[in-house]
């Protein structure tokens, strides 16, 4: 694809229509109704009507690019392994946020080319913010009628680090990695969130680091990743590796760690 960017109006048109979907549900005054998939995780009928429009919009939009999403059916892995570009999709990325009704979820939408996120946009229903980027064309945030270009902040030794967490999983590793840095700098704020909001942070400078010391599979990430990449931010593995995407059967990702400043020695705490 040579201008992506030429997917960013119809893309927003697209995440805003699944997020009025999911709002629907969201702001009504009957319980959420909950099923629970067979690995555990909840669904709802939010997260299946997104789906629906989602893929009906990128489908009309480029029919001979491959889908791929959290509520459709995964292809195996013999086929998808030749796919060189796609769509990855998180429908309703945060559902027990959405299900506690504290606002923290979005609607993920990822291109994928070369096994990289090229392309990323997340927009948060409940603001109605959006979030867009990749690498090739730096990243922007809409928010509240404004429109700005995003970028990281710059980590000091001896200032405020920033840390993202979730606030689900993987709690206790956390602070244990925490205490272990806890000297490098003069203080540290934690703040816990949900969804590919975390990223998200790190991407407009408002946080530095996000360790994620728990599962979580390719389509949480790789929306957020391609904006905190075209904000000049990466997601590592434990390796120190760019976290990839459709290298092997299983979508799960390795533990990893989204920073802002890629120019920082981070590999003295990963």
């Amino acid at each position: 694809m040579s201008d992506l960017s030429a997917f960013f109006e119809p893309l927003s048109v697209i995440a805003k229509d699944a997020g009025k979907a999911i709002l629907e549900v969201y702001n009504s005054d009957f319980p959420i109704e909950i099923d629970t998939k067979s690995d555990d995780s909840p669904v709802t009928k939010a997260d299946l009507a997104a789906h629906k429009i989602i893929e009906k919009g990128l489908r009309a939009l480029t029919p001979d690019i491959p889908f791929l999403s959290e509520e459709g059916g995964l292809p195996e892995y013999t086929e998808r392994k030749h796919w060189q570009r796609y769509w990855l999709v998180d429908p309703l990325d945060g559902t027990k946020e959405f299900i506690n009704k504290n606002g923290e979820f979005t609607v993920n939408i990822a291109f994928i080319e070369n096994h990289e996120p090229a392309l990323g946009l997340v927009y948060v229903p409940v603001t109605d913010t959006l979030y867009l980027g990749g690498l090739a064309f730096g990243s922007f945030k809409n928010s509240a009628g404004l429109h700005e270009q995003i970028a990281i902040k710059p980590v000091n030794l001896g200032t405020t680090l920033t840390v993202v967490g979730s606030r689900r999983h993987g709690a206790e590793a956390l602070d244990s990695l925490l205490e272990k840095v806890s000297d490098t700098f003069s203080n540290i704020d934690r703040v816990d969130m949900g969804s590919s909001l975390k990223i998200c942070a790190c991407a407009e400078g408002s946080a530095d680091w996000y360790p994620r010391l728990a599962l979580t599979c390719e389509w949480d990430t790789a929306a957020a990743h391609a904006v905190l990449k075209g904000a000049g931010g990466e997601i590592y593995t434990p390796e120190l590796t760019p976290l990839r995407y459709n290298t092997k059967e299983e979508m799960l990702n390795p533990f990893f760690h989204a920073v802002g400043d890629t120019s920082f020695d981070w590999k003295k705490f990963l």
